[in-house]
Formats: structure tokens, sequence, C-alpha cells
């Protein structure tokens, strides 16, 4: 008799433990399931501004390589020297990302833009023309209006 009274103790044991387990889970899931619109309500805020960062961090690589392969003809600032003023809300405006991109890659033919890209004979790689792209596309919120941005400045 002892021997059954021995095993329905270690059976009430085991079922306490595994209720312990139980209602830890329970509280784990419930917190999971309240923490869930929390995270969805925060997460497009963070991804925006981690989106922005990279895009400011693009762009100021593509400010520092503007200086050595773009500003001579183009000025520091896109401002035009003897090729179209980049930094006007007319050229912003009208221009797409893939467009900068292209052209700064492949050059326009006939003109003194040549490719800047390896994959056109340039030096600049993939990641650098996108810099470059990011840069120009950082002075769109304060591009002066310039109507005459495609004629050049001697």
């Amino acid at each position: 008799m002892s021997s059954q009274d021995n095993g329905s103790s270690k059976g009430n044991g085991l079922e306490s433990r595994t209720n312990t387990w139980m209602v830890v889970g329970l509280f784990l899931m419930l917190v999971g399931v309240l923490a869930f619109p929390i995270y969805r309500f925060y997460e497009p805020t963070a991804r925006a501004e981690a989106s922005q960062q990279v895009q400011n961090d693009l762009a100021s690589a593509g400010a520092t390589l503007w200086s050595s392969t773009c500003a001579s003809c183009h000025g520091s600032f896109g401002q035009g020297v003897d090729a179209p003023a980049l930094n006007s809300q007319q050229f912003l405006t009208i221009v797409t990302n893939k467009q900068i991109l292209s052209i700064a890659s492949s050059g326009i033919p006939g003109t003194e833009m040549s490719a800047y890209s390896q994959e056109f004979g340039g030096p600049l790689t993939r990641e650098q023309i996108a810099s470059l792209a990011a840069c120009i596309r950082s002075w769109e919120p304060t591009a002066p209006d310039r109507p005459d941005w495609r004629s050049m400045i001697d």
C-alpha cells in the first residue's frame, strides 16, 4: 500500500509542475499577443527612420564623391558651371531616381557627360553611382527655382 501512496504522490508533483508550466506558457503567450499590436504601431516609424538614415549616409558619401568627380562641371552644390545645374526645382521634379542613375552610369552621347559606371567604362561602382544619386536627391527640399537649369554658366 505504501508503494501506491508513493506513486500517487509522485503523480501529484508531476501534475503540479505541469500546471505551473502551463500557466507560465499561457502568461508568455498573452504577453506576446499583447506586445504584437505595440510592435505593429512602432515598427513602421522605426523602419522609416532607418531608411532615412541610410539615405542620409548615402548622400553624405555621395557628397564626398561629388567633389572629386562632378563638381568641376556641375558646381560644388550642383549649381552648374559649364554643365547643367542639377540643383534646381525644375530638374529635380522632372527626373526620376532611375534616370539620375542611368545618366550618371552611361553618360549622354554627344555631350561632355561621359559614363561614370564601371559597366560602361567609367571609374565608379554601382554603389558609388547610387550615392551620387542620393546626394543629388538630397538637394530637393532646398533646391532653388532655376528655370534655366539646362543653360551652361560660363
